[in-house]
């Protein structure tokens, strides 16, 4: 996703006096601005980043939407909803099957020390941001039995 797509998104939103996608694609801006500080390259953000960035917001949401109160449906709406805009930023992540293949063809020495800890820091350096934390864990125990 790149930052000048969230930001032409976010002044459609204003145009189109939508408050809630406004507000959630100006929380998905503020927040990648803000890492972009925190890493040194305020002037060019990079997609990677960008995608990182909502994957982080989605996750936080999601945390946000099972930890709600029963009785606040107000908040667990307004939650959803920023969920949902989120949603449609999100990078396509990779699913099992391709997690497995591209492991056991780009990681095989290492797959074949049957050394969770040692695949996992080799693969989570080249797919962070391409496929699910919880995806990636679950690939490499099965190849480690």
């Amino acid at each position: 996703m790149q930052m000048e797509t969230l930001q032409k998104d976010m002044i459609a939103a204003m145009k189109a006096k939508d408050k809630v996608r406004k507000d959630a694609i100006s929380t998905l801006v503020s927040a990648v601005k803000k890492v972009a500080i925190d890493e040194g390259c305020r002037d060019d953000i990079k997609e990677e980043l960008v995608d990182r960035v909502i994957l982080k917001e989605i996750k936080t949401v999601k945390e946000q939407i099972d930890s709600c109160p029963e009785g606040r449906e107000d908040l667990k709406a307004e939650y959803q909803a920023r969920y949902d805009v989120f949603s449609e930023y999100a990078p396509k992540l990779m699913s099992e099957e391709e997690v497995k293949t591209y492991i056991t063809e780009k990681f095989a020495e290492v797959v074949a020390t049957k050394n969770k800890g040692q695949i996992m820091k080799a693969v989570m350096v080249e797919l962070k941001g391409k496929a699910d934390g919880k995806v990636i864990n679950q690939v490499v125990a099965q190849l480690c039995e």
